[in-house]
């Protein structure tokens, strides 16, 4: 099988977008494996996935000025380097090393790093490297993130309890998805469990998304919801959330690895 490429388009929805993206990549002798559109009626979606070795990033160029798009090429890459931010809560991070192990995802975890020191054996029993950075001096803690996320493609912070500045993702140059223990945009930041508990909610859930410098703002990937009643204690809603937590951080991670999220301003189109 030859080398996989995929192509992720953006534009205004007009007559003759497929038609010149079939077209421009049957001339160059690919095989479309895969293909996915969506509209808006006024905005265009696209994700082709094909069989081809050669790099047609400088010709399509030119298509794409035509048709206005926002667009990126991507090739399946199984040696995606994936770097795990991680607090105390440890069952987003042990999930997302199982998926590793088992193959489910794209890429290969390159390390941890964490703002305590108690998970540096877990951690070191998947042979992995872990980096414990403490978050006292914040400014220093983001310095060191940078080194060390130099060569990384994707961040994930999994239940990683500190709020990253809007200088440091500027300057980080992977992105970052995070999980919220929340249905958002309802309780967004700290304590979300307990304020659910407070309103005495009827379903609990979590958030997927992109990180930016709006806390929990970022463009939603992945959500999901368990029913809850008042019978639920505080204990039982965190139990019933670290479920539903795993769960949408590991789709997350799998569709942005698989090259799967488009990101249309404040919003995505997922092609799951």
């Amino acid at each position: 099988m030859e080398e996989r490429i995929r192509l992720l388009i953006t534009c205004t929805d007009r007559p003759g977008i497929v038609a010149a993206v079939s077209n421009f990549l049957f001339e160059r002798g690919a095989n479309i494996v895969d293909a996915e559109q969506h509209s808006t009626g006024d905005r265009f979606f696209l994700r082709v996935e094909a069989e081809l070795e050669q790099d047609p990033s400088v010709e399509f160029g030119e298509l794409a000025q035509r048709f206005e798009m926002d667009w990126r090429l991507a090739r399946s890459n199984p040696e995606k380097r994936v770097a795990i931010l991680v607090s105390r809560y440890d069952h987003c991070l042990l999930d997302l090393l199982w998926r590793f192990e088992q193959r489910e995802f794209e890429g290969t975890p390159a390390m941890v790093i964490s703002n305590h020191p108690e998970l540096a054996e877990r951690v070191a029993s998947h042979g992995l490297a872990f980096h414990h950075v403490s978050s006292e001096d914040k400014p220093a803690a983001e310095e060191r993130f940078l080194e060390l996320l130099a060569d990384v493609d994707l961040v994930v912070l999994a239940r990683y309890m500190q709020i990253l500045s809007a200088d440091f993702l500027e300057r980080l140059t992977a992105p970052a998805i995070n999980i919220h223990h929340s249905f958002l945009p309802a309780f967004a930041g700290a304590n979300a469990y307990d304020r659910a508990l407070e309103r005495g909610v009827k379903v609990i859930g979590a958030t997927s998304h992109y990180v930016t410098a709006e806390l929990d703002e970022g463009p939603i990937i992945e959500q999901d919801v368990a029913r809850v009643s008042h019978r639920d204690s505080r204990a039982d809603l965190v139990r019933i959330g670290r479920d539903i937590e795993r769960l949408v951080l590991a789709r997350a991670v799998k569709w942005h690895l698989e090259d799967r999220v488009l990101v249309d301003g404040v919003r995505t189109v997922v092609f799951r």
